[in-house]
């Protein structure tokens, strides 16, 4: 079967009924949802299904990852969308987090006051997330900075435990501007005073170029650092995703349309997924990992991450990446210190995007981490926090004796 073939094949799926058309349905949405396109070879499995099914449970139910919890808290976005955050507030004693006691409560820090006044606000560190994931996608660095520094992780608009977009649910389309005026929401309420870091992954970083280019104020006077993870300014139209030429052309012509069709019939395909759960972590490991040894319970966690994101959640924001385009906004990031990173087989945002990134900041850090793919802060958590910390002591967010335990 031809790529073009392939792709109206999922088309055709989308809009009947049956079990096997829905697996074919379900199929595809494990290739859009782990940032890939329709078409892409899958080594046949050996492991029998149930023994498979028996596995993920297991490790669902012993996996510790994504378990860290914050004091939560609500921001309301420009159309009223709930957006949902956690704090992390900084330990003043042992060095261990408070996983979210509320400043001056009993144990809690204490904001001294000086002569009347209250003493600076900390430095706080901001994470977003990428494309069908949550802010639990920076687990190993939410454990690491736990207690050091006082940080913020929030789900993107009707990702996480955020609201579905109130506009979106009324058929109005989603950008990325939108999703930097959401992050301007969250800074308002989590972190209204005080010098603040912004650390996005893939569409996470596409959140911070849009929140400094329509924000550029609070660009000049409260941020201290960023840090760029496996994202991109602009041309993710170009991005192969591996497959051949023809294979890239065909998807391109197609999928907005397949998308818009498997979104109208969400039950079906949900259920698609379900059916096609093999697959589908196939898929998932292809264009998230670029190692071969990735701990099992992480590729299953990343799985899980990417599963709970609706089908019309997944459509809805697909046009956005096409339409991206933030290199006008990258000269607003040389007055601070900046980390680009990414991994080497990054088969989602190219680490020749990063490159271009870093190509605008020459003052930047640029680290391009070897066997790492989309999901590096999952895949190698000790390289990228590492140089997250580092990029924290060079803002001042955090002294230079602090370690950050991995």
């Amino acid at each position: 079967m031809s790529e073009i073939s392939g792709v109206e094949a999922v088309a055709t799926a989308a809009s009947a009924a049956g079990w096997r058309r829905a697996g074919i349905a379900g199929a595809a949405i494990g290739v859009i949802a782990a940032g890939a396109a329709a078409g892409v070879a899958v080594e046949r499995l050996t492991v029998g299904r149930g023994m498979r099914k028996r596995a993920r449970l297991a490790l669902d139910a012993t996996g510790p990852y994504g378990s860290l919890r914050g004091m939560p808290g609500r921001a309301a976005a420009d159309d009223g969308t709930e957006l949902y955050y956690e704090i992390d507030e900084v330990d003043p004693g042992s060095g261990t987090g408070t996983g979210g006691t509320p400043p001056g409560s009993a144990a809690g820090p204490r904001r001294r006051r000086l002569f009347g006044r209250k003493a600076p606000a900390p430095v706080t560190v901001v994470f977003s997330h990428g494309y069908c994931l949550s802010q639990d996608s920076w687990h190993f660095q939410r454990a690491a900075l736990r207690g050091i520094v006082r940080t913020v992780h929030w789900d993107q608009r009707s990702h996480g435990r955020s609201e579905r977009g109130r506009a979106q649910a009324q058929g109005v389309h989603v950008g990325i501007d939108q999703l930097g005026r959401d992050l301007k929401a969250v800074i308002d309420a989590a972190a209204p005073e005080g010098p603040v870091v912004l650390v996005g992954h893939s569409m996470g970083g596409m959140t911070i170029m849009a929140l400094a280019d329509q924000y550029p104020a609070l660009m000049r006077d409260r941020v201290a650092a960023v840090a760029f993870v496996g994202t991109s300014s602009g041309k993710l139209g170009e991005v192969s995703f591996g497959l051949p030429v023809a294979g890239v052309n065909a998807v391109r012509r197609v999928l907005p349309g397949v998308l818009k069709a498997l979104g109208s019939q969400a039950e079906l395909v949900e259920r698609g997924r379900r059916a096609t759960a093999d697959l589908f972590a196939g898929l998932i490991k292809r264009y998230s990992f670029g190692s071969r040894d990735v701990d099992p319970a992480v590729e299953r966690f990343a799985e899980r991450l990417i599963e709970s994101t609706p089908i019309d959640v997944v459509a809805e924001f697909y046009p956005a990446f096409a339409e991206h385009d933030k290199s006008n906004a990258l000269p607003l990031f040389r007055e601070v210190p900046v980390l680009i990173l990414a991994g080497d087989k990054d088969l989602v945002t190219p680490s020749s995007h990063s490159e271009a990134i870093a190509d605008q900041l020459p003052d930047a850090e640029l680290v391009i981490v070897p066997d790492a793919g989309h999901l590096v802060m999952l895949e190698h958590p000790e390289t990228v926090t590492d140089r997250l910390a580092d990029l924290l002591v060079r803002a001042g967010a955090v002294p230079e004796s602090s370690e950050a335990r991995g």
